[in-house]
């Protein structure tokens, strides 16, 4: 290794240290004794810089229960917005307040998600999941108390819960997949992670539709509405509860080189400002931070007025509005597994990343221009091309992101991704709406069309400097089946040359590859 990468706080034995004084003479790194290649499918064990590095058992329990509890926060989000009519009419309020529930969620992220992200790299990973799922639940058991038409401010307050707990979760899914993942996993982790919040969207645009029929009269109306709001508030309050039992900090050993090297920072030499200050110079994450935020406040805008757009060429289709929803995030979730998988394998970022933005764009043309043929058929099929590959790209992004910016916390780079996708997604929602109300639903989604040109422009211009896959490059060594060249003894002879027992521990190194 490089002299550099052992002043980082890493515990080695006494011959590794010895044969760090002369590793800068040497072509590539030397292999200490118990590092061992990954093994096959992905798991990393053996003893890196920092450390012993070895993936954890637990971490998919870990994965699943996250994204669980995200699948139930991001159904709380839209499931004002997929029957917006019904409320509408329930509680006797406009379109634009219905959609203010929806967009809660985008507001209250901005100014909380800074503190937020300092309590993560201060308090760790537990407590954020134990914050962010039992608001969750929290804000579910008081949406149960505006059952009445008058109680339109309670089910504002219980959403606004809601939308504290996502500011707790919406930037976690590269984080724990870093923590907890190694590094041939990490994306696709990171994708699954994800799924769970685009799950709950599915599920918010199908589940309200059947449970919530669009009925006259009120007392039953008020009664299926309290059945969906029971069912949230049973199922956030067991994720919570999994979460005290399951939930912990991180894995006993780190699961990457690259990790092991985060970990092994002495903490004093962090600073949150600091790290925040280094992103927002970083051209390349700047640009990613703004193209991310078009492409996903565009998907936010999209689904938040989706209902309205149905509903308006095809009248009393509340169901199949919900069910076109369903079909973007479905298709979208199959998208993104995809990707991860295929970055995993390729580790293409750049490349991947533009093909996406450029067919979500295309697909979003389609979109516009089939939905009013008056086809159903046709607007589901465009739907779903659209969602393969516009909410196929969110996980794309945060695995950018986290290229781009290493070593900083994954979960600042993610926040300030998604700081970006509320500002936009709040722009656009209202800038949409009021397009559709005065011009059409063909003018507002061309509006959308406009953005996504916009990024597909910019994503051109950003380079592919990987980092963490450098970090991990450097710090893994590759072992050849070459005969050995008994080059560490003679190291170790050169600074001790009275007989040693690590002289008879094995310390042959093979044949050096540069």
């Amino acid at each position: 290794y490089p002299q550099q990468h052992f002043r980082l706080g890493q515990r080695l034995h006494t011959h590794e240290q010895r044969l760090s004084k002369h590793a800068n003479t040497l072509p590539c790194s030397l292999q200490a004794p118990g590092v061992a290649a990954a093994e096959p499918g992905g798991d990393e064990q053996g003893q890196g810089a920092a450390g012993e590095v070895r993936v954890s058992r637990r971490r998919w329990a870990v994965l699943l229960l996250f994204s669980s509890y995200s699948l139930c926060n991001a159904f709380q989000w839209i499931q004002y917005g997929s029957i917006n009519n019904v409320f509408m009419r329930f509680y006797g309020v406009s379109a634009f307040a219905i959609d203010w529930l929806s967009m809660s969620y985008m507001l209250t992220y901005i100014p909380l998600l800074f503190p937020v992200a300092w309590l993560l790299d201060k308090r760790g990973l537990r407590l954020i999941a134990l914050t962010g799922s039992a608001l969750n639940a929290l804000g579910a058991w008081v949406k149960l108390g505006s059952l009445r038409p008058h109680l339109f401010p309670v089910t504002v307050l219980g959403q606004v819960i809601c939308s504290l707990a996502q500011v707790f979760i919406l930037g976690m899914p590269s984080y724990i997949a870093s923590v907890w993942f190694g590094s041939r996993e990490v994306s696709t982790a990171c994708s699954i992670a994800v799924f769970g919040n685009q799950l709950g969207i599915a599920l918010g645009f199908l589940v309200p539709p059947v449970l919530v029929p669009n009925v006259e009269d009120v007392e039953k109306l008020a009664y299926h509405i309290s059945i969906m709001f029971f069912m949230t508030a049973g199922v956030a309050t067991a994720l919570f509860i999994l979460v005290v039992i399951v939930f912990k900090e991180k894995p006993p050993y780190p699961p990457s080189q690259a990790q092991a090297l985060i970990q092994s920072r002495p903490t004093v030499e962090y600073s949150y400002v600091q790290s925040i200050l280094r992103l927002l110079r970083n051209a390349n994450f700047v640009l990613l931070m703004v193209t991310y935020g078009l492409n996903t406040g565009c998907f936010y805008s999209l689904s938040t007025l989706l209902n309205r757009m149905v509903i308006h060429h095809y009248p009393g289709k509340e169901v199949n509005a919900g069910r076109i929803g369903l079909t973007i995030v479905l298709s979208g979730m199959a998208g993104a597994l995809l990707s991860g998988l295929w970055l995993d394998r390729t580790k293409t970022y750049k490349q991947t990343t533009l093909v996406v933005y450029i067919m979500s764009l295309v697909g979003m043309i389609v979109y516009t221009f089939t939905l009013s043929l008056g086809h159903l058929w046709v607007v589901f099929v465009t739907a779903g091309v659209l969602g393969f590959f516009m909410t196929g790209y969110l996980p794309l992004g945060f695995e950018f992101a986290a290229e781009l910016t290493y070593p900083e916390s994954e979960g600042t780079s993610s926040g300030l991704l998604n700081v970006s996708a509320q500002i936009f997604g709040i722009a656009f929602t209202i800038s949409q709406g009021q397009i559709m109300d005065h011009y059409g639903t063909k003018a507002g989604n061309l509006f959308l069309c406009s953005f996504l040109l916009l990024g597909t422009i910019m994503t051109a211009f950003i380079k592919a400097d990987l980092q963490r896959q450098q970090a991990n490059a450097e710090n893994e060594c590759t072992v050849s089946n070459s005969p050995s060249i008994p080059v560490a003894p003679l190291l170790l002879a050169q600074d001790n040359p009275q007989p040693s027992s690590l002289l008879g521990m094995g310390l042959a190194l093979s044949e050096l590859q540069l």
